[in-house]
Order: C-alpha cells, then structure tokens, then sequence
C-alpha cells in the first residue's frame, strides 16, 4: 500500500493552469497527485496545505499576491484560487508549492478594461481530444504561438474507454481506463490521464483557458436529463453529476460555476475591451431530446417544433439579452455545436444532425433573428464537435433565402477521429449541398484568430498525422471577416 505524500514526492504532476480572466481577476488552477495513473492519484486522501503566489515577473521575483489553501480528497485534491485585484490587460506569473514541492511557473494575462480600445486579441479554439485516437500536438503548437485566451469548447475528455490499437497503446494509464467512466473517481482518473500529457500542459501554462463541456464528459450525445444509452433517467442523473463534478474540478473554472445539486452554471459571458465580447453557452444542460433517433436526416415537422430548445428559457433569454448590450466590435457565440445547417446529400435525402442546431430550427431561428433584429454587428459563432474545420454562413433558415447575419468558424478536433484529410468524402458531400459554405477540411488541429477592430482573421492550422508525437502544424487557410459586412476572404 502506497504511503502517504512526503516531501520526496512530486505532486504538481498534473501541471498548473489558469482561466476565465477578467479585467481584474483570473482563476488559478492545479490538482496534486503524486501518481496520476493510481486511484485519487496516489494521494491517500491526506489533506495537503498549498501555497500559492503571483508576480509580475517570470523569476517570480516580484511578488505581488500569495496565500495558502487546502487540498482534500472531498475536491479530487485540486485547487481553484479566484484572484481579484489585479490590473486589465497584464500579465501576470504564478506557481504553488506544497510538501517542498514547487509547480512550474504559470503565465496569464488579464482582460482589457471595459473601456479600452484594444487593437489586437489573439485567441485559439479548440475541441474534441481523444487520447487514445492520437497525441496533442496541436498543443504544442498553440503553447508556441501563446495567445491572449484559449476557448475549450468541449469533448476535453472521452468517457469511452481508449480503443486497445490506437497511437497510444503502450502508454501508462489507470486501471479505470479500460472500462467507460461512470462515478466520480472514474472521470478524476481520465482527467488525470489526459492532464499529465506534456503538450496539454504545455498550453495551459501559457496561455488562460476559457472552459466549456460538451457530451464526452459525461456520456455521448445526453441531453439535459435524457441519456442516449439507454440507462435508466435517475442512475443518467448521478452519473452526470459526477462527470460535471469532476469536470469543474479539473478546469480553471470560477467556483460561481457550480450549483446546489447536480446543475452547472456553465454559460457566461466575458468582454475585452470594446474589440470583443463572447457569449460562452452550454449546449447540453437545458435542451430537448434529440429527435428521429438522433440520426442524421432530414428536417421536419419534428425539428420544426417550436416548442423545443437547444439552450433552455433562461440561458436563450441571457443570449438575447447580452446582444442587445453596448456593441462591441465582435460579437461571439461560443458554443459546442455548430449553428450553420451541415446538410450532405444522402442519396435524394438532405440530411443534417439531429444532435447540432439544425434539429432545433425554431430555436436556432429566435437567436439569429433576434440578433437582426437588435442589429448585431460583427456576428461570428465559434464552435466545435464536427471534427472539421468549416467556414459558413450564419442564417436564420437554410430553406429559404433567408439574410446572412454573421459567420461561423466551426473548428477541427485535436485528435478525435484520428488522422484526417485534407477532403474527405463528408466534406465532398458537404460542399455539394450545403452552398452556404464557404470552406471546408478534414485535418486535425485547432483555430488560432487574430481579432482587430477592423477584421477578423482565423488561421486553420493542421497537421497531417497525429498517430506521431514529433508531428507539426501549418497553416492551412487564412479566412479574413471585414468587420462590418458577410463577405468572407479564404486564402
């Protein structure tokens, strides 16, 4: 039986990380485990004292902050400090200590005061990383490029268990691993399997990370209170509440988040400056069942209904809401799914997912038309699960010529789906039906945007393998918004 933590031990094996940044405040993160691949990560359920300190110097010389606070089992012994007080548009470093050991050193950076004016934002998008589909080089890549923010929007784990032949399959990894997760401690040991990868790590040192959840953290394609599998709606309940628990526990996400029961308040809203203002949803949470089996088909009255929602009441209201306030240059849906219909050919059958917002027209109808109405500029949705990249126009029906409201940057997975192409036969059949698009492409990798007050312009960057850890990333497409007007420019 393993003793407990001493100070030989290294316990910042799962790195250090930091989010959700605000003008004057930002989340800092890390969790103890001496063995990342052992149950409660080795730790014996000990209760361990963490210091905490921040500088504005990368020696940490010049500290301007530092407290203590406990580390117990009851919390997957992670730690989440919610710092205020600090200047907008800063960058700030941080580390911990606990037992004579010492985290690597963080990098942040704050948001721009409300009134700034802000003439660059540089900020990365990205999705869907299955471990055992493929290494995160991706992350190695955006850790290089540092930017100003990341948005996770989803799929940060699999429930699922890694497949038995994949690129990683002599790699250490909990004995929970083989199986799919379904309790508390089954999801702790998958975050720490993904969180002890180098790149990943990497990413989160160096740049504040913006996190959302989609299904995989808690089981493929749920819905609200309705799981896809099957199981039983109260036994679904208890394991979403775990899956999110630990979700929590494992992101740089403000304790605000979190709720009595088994609810997440994982919608919020963040703003830099006048330049941007993004509107980060939870896709999941609140909405109805997917309908006609969730199969990939055609509209109907089904998906016609307009009493069906993809966000809930109160979160669609809060969307509205926040685009009807002061107008930022950019105004951004975060989101897990896509909003553009993705329609392929099927046969004479215009298929669509029943899972995205295509199954949920009416719904998706109220927030574009509603954004038309209040005038909405610079309209741009971000999203991800697609495991492409896709460039497309922003409609409020795809039936009918409806006018084009903004622009959606769909962007690809880090590693779920293993090696893509640059074309494959979704995206042929994507393109032939689906005229509203723009761009389209299969490789793996994520979005790096470069966002001024006159354009936006998202860099696809991709690579040909993720089965090879020493893979690199290049630019694929350059797609250029002018602020004001629909015309997109790919390069």
């Amino acid at each position: 039986m393993r003793p407990p933590p001493g100070p030989d031990d290294a316990l910042f094996t799962l790195g250090v990380a930091s989010g959700d940044p605000l003008p004057d405040g930002v989340v800092l993160w890390t969790r103890l485990a001496v063995d990342p691949m052992a149950r409660g990560g080795g730790m014996c359920g000990v209760p361990v004292n963490v210091d905490w300190e921040v500088a504005t110097d990368e020696t940490m010389r010049r500290v301007i902050r530092r407290g203590t606070t406990i580390a117990t089992a009851d919390g997957g012994h992670s730690v989440h400090i919610d710092l205020r007080g600090l200047q907008p548009s800063t960058e700030y470093f941080y580390r911990f200590r606990a037992l004579g050991d010492i985290s690597v050193i963080g990098r942040t950076r704050t948001a721009p005061a409300a009134s700034a004016q802000p003439r660059l934002l540089t900020v990365a998008v990205a999705s869907c990383q299955n471990w055992g589909e493929g290494y995160f080089v991706a992350y190695r890549d955006l850790a290089a490029h540092a930017p100003d923010v990341v948005f996770h929007l989803g799929d940060y784990i699999y429930e699922t268990p890694p497949p038995a032949r994949g690129p990683r399959r002599g790699d250490p990894r909990p004995r929970s691993a083989f199986r799919a997760a379904t309790s508390i401690d089954d999801y702790r040991d998958r975050y720490a399997l993904y969180r002890a990868d180098a790149d990943l790590q990497e990413a989160h040192r160096v740049s504040p990370f913006i996190m959302g959840f989609d299904d995989h953290e808690v089981a493929d394609n749920w819905a609200g209170d309705v799981p896809a599998d099957g199981t039983a709606m109260r036994d679904f309940v208890i394991r979403r509440a775990a899956g999110l628990r630990a979700w929590w526990e494992n992101t740089p996400t403000r304790i605000s988040a979190r709720r009595p029961g088994v609810d997440m308040r994982a919608y919020r809203r963040f703003t830099f400056g006048d330049l941007a203002q993004f509107h980060l949803l939870d896709t999941r949470s609140h909405r109805s069942d997917q309908v006609n089996g969730d199969r990939d088909t055609a509209q109907d009255a089904r998906t016609a209904d307009p009493t069906r929602t993809m966000l809930g009441s109160a979160q669609e209201q809060w969307l509205l809401d926040g685009l009807a306030q002061p107008r930022r240059r950019w105004n951004v849906i975060a989101q897990q799914l896509p909003m553009a219909d993705l329609a392929r050919l099927d046969g004479t059958t215009r298929a669509v997912s029943m899972d995205g917002w295509s199954g949920y027209e009416p719904a998706r109808t109220r927030i574009l038309d509603g954004a038309h109405r209040r005038d909405v500029t610079g309209l741009v949705s971000l999203a991800g699960d697609i495991h492409r990249n896709v460039v497309a126009d922003l409609r409020s029906d795809y039936r009918t010529e409806s006018p084009v409201v903004g622009v959606e940057l769909a962007g690809t997975s880090i590693s779920s789906g293993g090696d893509g192409e640059d074309s494959d036969d979704n995206d042929r059949r994507l393109k032939a039906a689906s005229p509203h698009v723009r761009f389209g492409n299969a490789q793996r990798g994520y979005l790096l945007n470069r966002v001024r007050p006159d354009r936006w312009e998202c860099e696809m960057r991709v690579t040909d393998t993720v089965a090879d850890p020493g893979a690199r990333l290049y630019r694929r497409a350059l797609i250029t918004i002018p602020t004001r007007r629909s015309d997109v420019d790919v390069v």
